[in-house]
């Protein structure tokens, strides 16, 4: 079993990072093959919306963009199972996660209810978030809310 944890913290060695390493370690101690990926070091940009990955005469599925990020998202498609881990900067997601979101799940998404993704098998995942916040706060300023698309996107 292959797990990858994207780690969307600029702070690379802090909370969310350390989260992400520990749930690596539990997976390896059971045999699990793991890799860790920092995504601020990475030179990216968001979708353009150029609809190549939709293309039924190319490899559907496949985001056309060639920047540091385009092998990552194809070992992300071959991995088993998927860690995403984030802290929470203005009520949501920090901008390097939403834009990897962006382009991993719009270049595997079809416009088809029977079959919803080429990726051809069911991913399990899990966010993983840090925040200086209470239960309270987080609820307060609607943080769940925001996040709930993310999550139900994989």
């Amino acid at each position: 079993m292959k797990i990858m944890a994207i780690n969307g913290s600029p702070r690379r060695a802090e909370n969310t990072a350390r989260l992400l390493h520990k749930a690596l370690e539990g997976a390896a101690s059971l045999g699990a093959e793991t890799e860790y990926i920092d995504l601020y070091p990475l030179k990216y940009k968001g979708c353009l919306s150029c609809f190549y990955c939709k293309r039924k005469d190319k490899e559907h599925g496949v985001c056309i963009v060639k920047d540091d990020l385009a092998p990552v998202l194809e070992r992300a498609k071959q991995a088993d199972a998927l860690l995403f881990g984030s802290p929470i900067y203005f009520m949501n997601l920090t901008s390097s996660m939403q834009t990897f979101l962006e382009r991993f799940f719009f270049s595997q998404y079809i416009y088809s209810r029977e079959i919803p993704s080429v990726l051809g098998k069911t991913l399990p995942s899990a966010f993983l978030y840090t925040m200086n916040a209470t239960e309270e706060q987080a609820t307060a300023f609607h943080i769940k809310e925001n996040l709930a698309a993310y999550e139900r996107a994989v």
